[in-house]
């Protein structure tokens, strides 16, 4: 099975910490070069000095605030006038905060299609025409299980979680024919600063103990444990492979059997 990934290129959103970082990790372990993409940049000088650089790699960053669309842009596509190009593309961001779809404001709603969806479109029609060049391109996003099962106390979530994952799709029709698939991830309950808040909002509404709501959560897993960072980043890596290249315009639950559903 031919995982590596030995003068590849991948861009991947949100890689400092968490599911992002992990992620940055294993691709560099596979053989890529990675251009990580975040908004602060002593963690992004600080993360691209722990990827592995054994196989020649060539590693850097962006620095660009995903509530600032212009800064995505500016940022990607002076990279790619640069003459840089990219066969892999990792779309990951935090979501939006928690709460019911019907209390939550116009601007909520504009805020996490701008960061998420708009994001997404910026970033893949800047790379595209690279992969087409290359006759290689793997798209990735990493989404939620809610594109299957909406959760709930995650209106907004939800909402825009699902917009992504139809354009995803969409996109998996248009570029197959070039050799660039393009898949989501759905991250169940996993340990990064996300949960963290989420378990913390949980606490506060319903005055039981962040450990009690942590319980409660892994208790609706039938593994019985939330997933780490690296277990997520293993399924978005192999998608990115060359061995994946017949899998295209999927959803990929990696949520420890949590999802109601097939």
């Amino acid at each position: 099975m031919n995982l590596d990934l030995t003068g590849k290129t991948a861009v991947v959103g949100g890689s400092t910490q968490g599911i992002g970082f992990a992620t940055a990790v294993e691709l560099a372990n596979m053989g890529a070069s990675l251009v990580l993409l975040a908004r602060n940049e002593e963690k992004l000088r600080d993360a691209v000095g722990k990827l592995d650089t054994s196989k020649g790699q060539k590693h850097g960053y962006l620095v660009a605030d995903y509530f600032q669309n212009d800064q995505v842009k500016n940022a990607i596509q002076s990279w790619v006038d640069a003459g840089n190009t990219a066969h892999i593309l990792v779309n990951n961001t935090g979501g939006p905060p928690a709460g019911p779809a019907h209390t939550a404001n116009i601007e909520e709603y504009l805020t996490a299609f701008k960061a998420h969806l708009i994001n997404n479109q910026i970033l893949a029609q800047a790379l595209i025409p690279g992969m087409k060049e290359a006759g290689f391109g793997r798209i990735v996003n990493v989404i939620s299980t809610s594109v299957k099962i909406p959760l709930n106390g995650l209106g907004v979530s939800n909402t825009v979680r699902g917009a992504v994952a139809n354009w995803s799709k969409t996109l998996a029709n248009e570029l197959g024919a070039f050799n660039i698939t393009v898949n989501n991830v759905l991250p169940g309950a996993t340990e990064t600063e996300r949960l963290t808040s989420i378990i913390s909002n949980k606490a506060g509404k319903t005055g039981n103990s962040e450990d009690k709501v942590a319980e409660a959560m892994t208790n609706q897993v039938p593994m019985k444990r939330f997933a780490q960072p690296e277990e997520v980043a293993n399924a978005v890596a192999f998608l990115a492979s060359p061995a994946a290249a017949y899998i295209n315009g999927i959803n990929v639950p990696v949520d420890g059997g949590r999802t109601g559903s097939l």
